[in-house]
């Protein structure tokens, strides 16, 4: 059986997040999303809020389950007894980055793999910050997260 951990801040996921967890729920047999502290990055939504989006978001997926860790996303790997690491590619800087990540991780523990995926040309563009940005200035996010998030903020913000 093939685990793999798809890590992110999640903040919040989007339609391209859903699309590498989609893709990936094809590919291996269990796939957790993995709520990560990064340490790097301030959050716009609580933990509590972001955990519930994720799992409304993936409800449709009987392979994907959600879950929460803070320190080394390899640690976490090894702990679940995870072979393989999901990470999404958009463009070349998401690339620069990741591959980066992926050699990293390699030498922190060679036998987990990084696995990327590339999302739908229609998701390409979308990121949680450009969505962020969007609510923040009073803008409809509805075609750039499932709708449990764009009804989420309607409600909230």
């Amino acid at each position: 059986m093939t685990i793999a951990v798809y890590a992110g801040s999640f903040d919040p996921v989007t339609n391209g997040h859903l699309d590498i967890i989609r893709q990936a729920s094809e590919v291996f047999d269990e796939v957790i999303v993995l709520l990560a502290y990064n340490s790097e990055k301030s959050a716009f939504l609580s933990e509590e809020d972001r955990m519930h989006l994720i799992k409304e978001s993936i409800r449709e997926f009987p392979n994907v389950r959600a879950d929460m860790f803070e320190g080394l996303t390899v640690d976490y790997a090894k702990e679940k007894g995870a072979s393989i690491l999901v990470r999404g590619l958009r463009n070349s800087a998401d690339f620069e980055y990741e591959n980066q990540m992926a050699q990293i991780n390699r030498e922190l523990n060679n036998s987990i793999k990084t696995v990327f995926f590339t999302p739908k040309p229609e998701n390409n563009f979308v990121s949680s910050s450009m969505v962020r940005e969007i609510v923040v200035n009073g803008g409809d996010i509805s075609k750039f997260v499932p709708a449990c998030v764009s009804e989420f903020f309607n409600c909230d913000i």
